[in-house]
């Protein structure tokens, strides 16, 4: 882990010359390169790896998936180039994020979810040319060109949600006010997204819920308790639904039934096994020829390690982990609390989705469907896959260190039209008060005074008069001054108090002579009358 410049500074020049494996009081530290300490390193880290990915993807895409379109008299490039279309759309879409200011962000989080609970809800109705069910699951709508699943969005929205709603109560945070209402919005999210039925992405979204738990700062025993929950619930979805536990025991020996529930995770093993260590070739795989289904999405990682071996996956293993390191020193580095929330969050969510889809792959986990980000196919999936990196690098541009190294450097034209610099490292929420138009604002000015309107001054209400004649009336007086009696004043210049009256002023009562053309206060009962100066 690279170390802070205001660490290396106090340090003694003999330990900086010191090699990077140098052993210290706590053990072995390992010590990256100066680079990583650089203001902008987080922002290129994310946009690096992920392009790197999404170079990936869309070659693979390619490769996956023209043989099964050549075999359906389609052009054999139409798939890759569909893929290369949604990817400029979610490019454009990443701009537009890096572009979103903080605040409305959040402002616009709660009508989203609104939004969001109306698509899952309208999804579920079989109507006719809007609502599509593939696979025995009604989870799409059909937009004509392509596909669109509300449940990809349901994700993103939740995370900007539940961070906002945990950093608004930040000042009073305690473990009830950490899990509602975040905690039965996610059972209701759950419940919507298991009537479609879309298991993995009730899996993906508990990823996100268990981001923002760990990142709000659940106990220890919640935590297990969350983990005995999540237990009995997969525990109760398998006696619901039986073809559920066919694909939990499925990984631990898919070969045992190769021709029926274990048939792609087996052949997914295949493809794996004769890629070896340098793989066959880019092109070359032989399971894209329909013997593995769903090769391009679900499965393209078998695909990855066949004809780029095992050197190919590693690539992709590693470009995933950089992304992770990238999103959680985004929220080490940040001082907005939205910021630190949402961004492990996500983060938690994209590496937790790669890894479940990763590990199925390789027989490590059960298969869930969920697909591989930024490579997979699907053009919902990666077009707001690209938008949440340009979410990632809009926090990263918000870090303190960032900002002052975007003003203090001079930056092109073109830079300065697409990523201008964040005013603030913390954006405040705007406030949801009608703010007066213009119009109003003129009419207010214009509006004649009334003369008697009373205002608030200093706690007290003052009658409108002119301002060269405008008196505040003194404060009114406690028990403890009334029961004292007026207090007597020595008039400057005489030796005896008693030779002239003096005026009884009370405290914080106006200094100088009372006009004589305004009403003066009448004098409470108990008390006498003021002697007026001569």
């Amino acid at each position: 882990m690279a170390t802070s410049t205001r660490e290396r500074a106090t340090r003694p020049a003999a330990r900086e010359r010191a090699p990077s494996g140098a052993r210290t009081a706590g053990g072995l530290r390992l010590r990256g390169p100066a680079w990583l300490d650089g203001p902008m390193t987080t922002s290129h880290l994310v946009l690096g790896s992920a392009g790197l990915l999404l170079v990936v993807g869309l070659v693979m895409v390619f490769s996956a998936s023209s043989i099964e379109a050549a075999k359906a008299g389609l052009p054999a490039w139409l798939p890759g180039v569909r893929q290369i279309a949604f990817a400029l759309i979610g490019l454009v879409g990443m701009l537009v994020a890096m572009r979103l200011p903080i605040g409305r962000l959040r402002q616009w989080s709660p009508r989203a979810m609104l939004f969001v609970f109306a698509l899952l809800a309208l999804v579920l109705l079989p109507i006719p040319g809007v609502t599509l069910e593939l696979n025995g699951a009604r989870a799409w709508f059909d937009l004509g060109f392509t596909n669109f699943q509300p449940s990809e969005l349901a994700k993103l929205v939740f995370a900007l949600w539940g961070a906002h709603v945990i950093a608004t109560r930040e000042k009073y945070l305690t473990t009830r006010s950490l899990l509602v209402p975040v905690i039965p919005v996610f059972g209701l999210m759950s419940l919507l997204l298991l009537a479609e039925p879309d298991m993995g992405a009730v899996v993906s979204l508990g990823l996100v819920i268990a981001g923002l738990m760990w990142a709000g700062g659940l106990s220890r025993r919640y935590v297990g308790w969350a983990v005995v929950a999540v237990a009995g619930l997969v525990t109760l979805m398998v006696v619901i639904a039986p073809y559920r536990m066919a694909r939990i025991t499925g990984f631990i020996d898919p070969c045992s039934d190769a021709s029926d529930s274990g048939y792609q995770a087996c052949h997914g093993l295949y493809a794996l096994a004769t890629g070896g260590f340098w793989g066959v070739g880019l092109g070359n795989s032989a399971m894209k020829w329909n013997l593995l289904p769903h090769a391009e999405s679900d499965y393209i990682f078998a695909i990855i390690g066949e004809e780029l071996g095992f050197l190919g996956c590693l690539v992709v293993v590693c470009l995933y982990a950089i992304l992770g390191w990238a999103g959680f020193r985004i929220a080490r580095r940040s001082t907005d609390r939205f910021i630190q929330l949402a961004s492990i969050a996500i983060t938690v969510w994209l590496i937790g989705q790669a890894t479940m889809n990763m590990g199925y792959v390789v027989g490590l986990l059960p298969v869930t469907g969920v697909t591989l980000p930024l490579i997979s196919a699907g053009g919902t999936s990666l077009v707001l896959t690209l938008f949440v990196i340009g979410l990632l690098a809009r926090f990263a541009r918000s870090e303190p260190a960032a900002i002052a190294h975007q003003r203090a450097h001079p930056r092109g034209r073109l830079a300065r039209l697409l990523l201008p610099v964040p005013a603030a490292a913390v954006d405040p929420v705007p406030s949801r008060r009608r703010r007066t138009s213009r119009a109003d604002a003129g009419r207010a000015a214009r509006r004649p005074d009334t003369g008697r309107r009373p205002e608030p001054r200093g706690g007290r209400m003052v009658a409108r008069v002119p301002d060269d004649r405008r008196v505040p009336l003194p404060p009114r007086e406690t028990p403890a001054e009334r029961r004292r009696g007026p207090e007597r004043q020595t008039v400057p210049g005489r030796q005896n108090a008693g030779d002239r009256p003096s005026v009884p002023r009370r405290s914080g009562a106006a200094a100088g002579p009372v006009p004589r053309d305004l009403p003066r206060e009448r004098p409470r009962s108990g008390e006498p009358p003021a002697a007026r100066v001569q």
